[in-house]
């Protein structure tokens, strides 16, 4: 009995010794998980759960708006800077009476100027209303208070009613001051509550700003800062190019809410709502300063820097001397017979090799009682689209080589084209004589061109014939176009640009009109892209105003250049290069003393190029009914012929009329040959 007690005693300790040493162990190895993970959280990773414990624990505040990154051209004169502004502000504090906020009015009119000729007889009258609420309840009758309580009328219609009875007489008893606060109390109470509402930011003076920020505890809700306003340094030059930021009070607008919200904006974000400024706002936003809100004392986190300032390809000197040249040669043209109707002038120039544009400048010229006044109409270079006429007949005749209808030296008559049942087609001067396709080129031949077209479209000319075509020849047209950039995208790096307006009446003798520029539409600068093809062997470039990005900094010096934009080849013409070679001699002999260019460019500069007219029409009442057809004159040429540095695209439409005196204004070419020899003064 012992024996067996002494056993289950020794049975019983091994057990709880095995059941110790289990245990021991288990807790060895927990420690051990334990000790590991307390090494990775404080020694090995211990700044990732720092960070992640203050995004947990502390919050982090955005300040104000950074001031954006300033525009240069591309030899670093500055275009656009950023100015410190002062301003004076209204946040509604929590238990602000309305009573309260009309008496702080008050007193900000009797303190500072605020310019209030925004104020409204509605403004006005709301004013009145709140100040005088008892004798505006008095202009509600009985049957309308009844009328409203039967929900027949609306309290906006009790509202508009008490407005409209508001006379004269009592308007008369508020004077300068009262005047004053009613605007100042519309802006203390327009847009969200929660907002910011921008009381004055314009041309307050160091007493006003002194006086405000000393008594600050003395105006619920008023506070000061300091804010930035953009600087345009040459005034109204390149402003419709670069475009225009949204203001303090504005933030985000409406119509472009979605397109930033995307983009990780806040509403009250100051962005660029036009143009360039809204082209590149992720590079030109500056990065707010950020706070840190630790027991409800903000503390500077991250310092806010300016944006990246950026380059442009734009010569401001030589854009500079481009308006000039535009504004006298319009000037001079006005005053010549014909161009009553002449009102607008498009420039374009640019590197071939690149597709960089060194100059884009437009100009709308207005007679006003007799007096003539310019404006800038540069912003729709990229969208108007134009009938732009013989200028295109480089890529005309490049399709006649591609469909193998002509080829090198391919040899015509110039006659006039006589079709049943149509008016009888013609060169500008008829009998033109036999012409090869550098002929056809360098005399702008219709003749030529119109037997092409027919060509591609499957028949041989014979007088009096019925025009039948295969209608494919307009898609034949159109694709060969659009290689050299003409009813295509430039890809120029702005938001807006047009592809032109495509003919939709495709008739077998539009296919002629078409294949000298008499048909489709194309913008000044598909033309340039045009132009700049020809002069590059066939390759088409991007056309580009961006042309460099250097890194924020907060101070006046410009940042460390951060990257180039390199050209960008779009397509290349797919003819032989041979085809190229042609047109590019064709176009060198447009510009010689026998050729309709001569005069455009000073042959010193070894120029090739292709003049243009075109039939228009114009609006002469301005009644929507086309009534008068007119002339556009157009010009695209480059230099030197050998080695292009430079294109150039002159258009000015509505430069004549059809009919009248036999006089057509040489503008453009007054224009070309200044414009083309500035270049060359300034890049020799």
């Amino acid at each position: 009995m012992k024996k067996k007690y002494y056993k289950k005693k020794r049975n019983i300790n091994e057990i709880i010794e095995k059941r110790f040493n289990i245990i021991s162990i288990l807790l060895i190895f927990l420690f051990s998980i334990i000790i590991i993970r307390l090494v990775n959280i404080q020694i090995i990773n211990k700044d990732v759960y720092t960070e992640q414990l203050n995004r947990l624990t502390v919050n982090i505040v955005e300040g104000h708006s950074a001031p954006r990154g300033r525009i240069y051209d591309r030899n670093y004169n500055l275009l656009v800077d950023n100015i410190g502004v002062r301003v004076i502000y209204y946040k509604r504090k929590r238990g602000v009476t309305r009573s309260e906020e009309i008496d702080i009015a008050y007193r900000l009119a009797e303190s500072i100027d605020v310019d209030y000729r925004g104020l409204t007889d509605r403004i006005l009258k709301d004013f009145w209303i709140i100040n005088n609420l008892e004798r505006a309840n008095k202009k509600i009758t009985e049957e309308e208070r009844e009328l409203l309580r039967k929900r027949r009328l609306t309290n906006f219609d009790i509202q508009t009613k008490r407005r409209d009875r508001i006379t004269e007489e009592e308007l008369s008893e508020y004077d300068e001051i009262d005047r004053e606060a009613a605007f100042i109390y519309y802006l203390m109470n327009r847009g969200y509550a929660h907002d910011k509402k921008i009381i004055k930011n314009t041309n307050i003076t160091d007493e006003e700003y002194a006086y405000i920020a000393e008594n600050l505890d003395k105006y619920k809700g008023i506070g000061i800062k300091l804010d930035w306003q953009r600087k345009y340094l040459y005034g109204s030059t390149l402003r419709g190019i670069l475009g225009v930021v949204s203001s303090s009070n504005q933030g985000v607008p409406y119509e472009l809410k979605d397109h930033y919200l995307k983009k990780g904006y806040n509403l009250n974000d100051r962005v660029g709502i036009s143009h360039l400024e809204f082209q590149y706002d992720e590079l030109l936003r500056g990065k707010k300063t950020q706070y840190v809100n630790r027991y409800g004392k903000l503390m500077i986190h991250e310092e806010g820097v300016r944006g990246h300032d950026i380059v442009l390809s734009i010569d401001i000197n030589l854009q500079l001397e481009i308006e000039k040249i535009i504004e006298e040669e319009m000037i001079k043209a006005k005053k010549e017979p014909n161009t009553q109707y002449f009102n607008r002038n498009f420039v374009v120039v640019s590197d071939p090799k690149t597709g960089e544009i060194l100059a884009m400048a437009s100009k709308q010229i207005i007679d006003d009682n007799k007096k003539l006044k310019i404006y800038d109409y540069t912003s729709f270079v990229p969208t108007t689209p134009i009938i732009v006429g013989s200028v295109i007949k480089g890529a005309s005749i490049a399709v006649g080589y591609n469909e193998e209808v002509i080829d090198i030296g391919t040899r015509m008559l110039d006659e006039c084209i006589f079709l049943a049942s149509t008016p009888r087609k013609c060169s500008w001067r008829s009998g033109l004589g036999v012409l090869d396709d550098i002929g056809a080129l360098k005399l702008s031949s219709n003749s030529y061109q119109f037997k092409i077209a027919m060509k591609v479209g499957g028949v041989e000319y014979k007088r009096n014939m019925p025009l039948r075509i295969d209608m494919n020849a307009f898609n034949k047209y159109r694709d060969m176009y659009a290689q050299f950039g003409l009813g295509v995208k430039t890809e120029i790096d702005l938001p807006i640009e047009s592809t032109g307006y495509k003919g939709i009446n495709p008739m077998p003798g539009h296919l002629l009109d078409f294949s000298i520029g008499q048909y489709d539409t194309y913008t000044p600068i598909q033309l340039s892209q045009y132009i700049n093809t020809i002069a590059n062997d066939g390759k088409r470039m991007k056309l580009n105003l961006l042309k460099a990005v250097h890194s924020p900094t907060n101070d006046e010096k410009i940042g460390e250049l951060l990257y180039n934009i390199e050209p960008d080849l779009l397509n290349k013409v797919d003819i032989d290069i041979k085809y190229i070679n042609r047109i590019q001699e064709g176009f060198k002999d447009v510009m010689v003393r026998s050729g309709l260019g001569f005069g455009y460019m000073d042959l010193i500069h070894n120029p090739a190029g292709k003049t243009g007219t075109s039939q228009s029409f114009y609006d002469s009442t301005k009644d929507g009914v086309i009534d008068k057809q007119t002339v556009t004159a157009t010009f695209a040429g480059y230099a030197p012929y050998d080695d292009p540095k430079m294109s150039i695209v002159i258009i000015s439409p509505d430069v004549s009329h059809i009919y009248g005196p036999n006089y057509q204004s040489q503008v453009n070419r007054r224009i070309g040959r200044k414009v083309t020899n500035k270049y060359f003064e300034i890049y020799q």
